[in-house]
This record gives structure tokens, sequence and C-alpha cells, in this order.
């Protein structure tokens, strides 16, 4: 298994970035890297979908730290928030869904498009797969970049096992990670679900954590 310190890789291309890490693996790292490539991307409308827990907020925040901009959320989009992103040259639109208001997120795309500015829209998934009612805003939606988080690989599982239970001062052997790997299913939200299990679970039985409570927690 990779050395957790090789999958933590910090934003510190200017000083205020040295705070923020961010797990980088096969699952993610065209998206780590395709951020950083602002502003010479070959469209001003970005698309980064994903599944809950899989990270996307993490990277627009640091995004954001970086090269500066707005985030709102998709499911309170409003006419002000029309007005604030003028002054902003790059727009975070998160949770994208079907609950957004169509005719304010087509005019939010408009102000963008005329203005010369940038936005990045998150959603869990593309954008393009959306069946927007607006058919205006069904044909601007195809012309978006797309870049989505895959599943989460081994690395990936194991260094969010491994954190987040640290981050909880929960001690757990290296062997038991890797068991709950290939028994875990695939996902972020599993992973997270689990780590969650084991929490309460520490914390009811007052012990460490063994196999016995893993199998517990994973049913086997």
């Amino acid at each position: 298994m990779t050395n957790l310190n090789q999958l933590i890789i910090k934003f510190d291309y200017e000083q205020n970035f040295k705070d923020d890490d961010f797990y980088v693996s096969n699952s993610n790292k065209h998206v780590f890297k395709f951020l950083n490539e602002w502003p010479m991307w070959e469209k001003n409308f970005l698309n980064i979908n994903g599944d809950k827990f899989s990270g996307k907020t993490h990277l627009v925040k640091m995004f954001i730290k970086k090269f500066k901009g707005i985030k709102l959320d998709a499911n309170y989009l409003n006419e002000e928030n029309l007005e604030t992103v003028k002054s902003h040259q790059n727009i975070i639109l998160e949770n994208l869904g079907k609950k957004i208001d169509e005719n304010l997120f087509y005019s939010l795309l408009n102000i963008v498009d005329l203005d010369n500015k940038f936005i990045i829209v998150t959603s869990e998934i593309p954008i393009v797969d959306i069946n927007f009612s607006l058919i205006d805003l069904k044909s601007r939606s195809k012309n978006f970049l797309l870049q989505k988080i895959h599943k989460p690989d081994d690395d990936l599982m194991f260094a969010l096992i491994l954190k987040n239970l640290s981050d909880r001062q929960i001690s757990i052997d290296k062997k038991l990670i890797d068991f709950i790997i290939k028994r875990i299913d695939r996902s972020y939200g599993n992973i997270f679900d689990f780590i969650y299990k084991v929490d309460e679970l520490s914390l009811k039985k007052k012990k460490p954590i063994d196999f016995k409570i893993i199998k517990e927690i994973l049913g086997d």
C-alpha cells in the first residue's frame, strides 16, 4: 500500500495554501490537475461530477482560496446572487440538481458568457445527464467541460479511512485497513458510513478496534 504521506499533495504553489491538503490518487488526480491549470481552459464552463463525499466541495474550496471567487448553492440561487457574481471572475455553483430554478441558472450562465467569467458547477451526475425542462438550458449544458471524480481506488480508500479515524483519536492497525478495503463496497458514502459506525462502536465498547469489531460492522 502506498505510504499515506505520498497521497497528501498540498496546494502550496502559493503561501496561502500551505494548510490545505487533498488526497490525490488515480480516482481524482485529473480533476486536481485540471483545476490547477486555470485559466488555461478550453472553455469557461466546467462541471465537476462525482458521488456524495467524493471531495467536490474540498476541491472548489481550495480553488477559491487560490484563485479567488464566489461560491453559491444551486438549491438557493436567487436574483440577488446574479447581482453579486458580477464583481467576481470565478463563480462556483454547488449541488446542482433538478431543484434549481432553471431560468435563474440560465441567466447566470449568460452573465458568465457575456462577461467572460468562469463557472464551476458541481453535481453528483454529469450536467449533460440532468433533464432540464428549459430547452435553451439543456443546449447550454452541452457546452460544459466535464471532469468526473471516479470511485475511490485502494490508495484513496486507505488514506480516507486512516485519516478520518485518526481525526477521531481512533488508532487502527494498517493490516485492518487492508482487510476493510477488500470487503467494503467501493463508494465514498459507504466509506464514511463505515467510519461513523467504527467511531460509534469504539465509544460504546471502550476498547481498541480489532478484527472482531471490524467484522461486526461489516456484517461478516
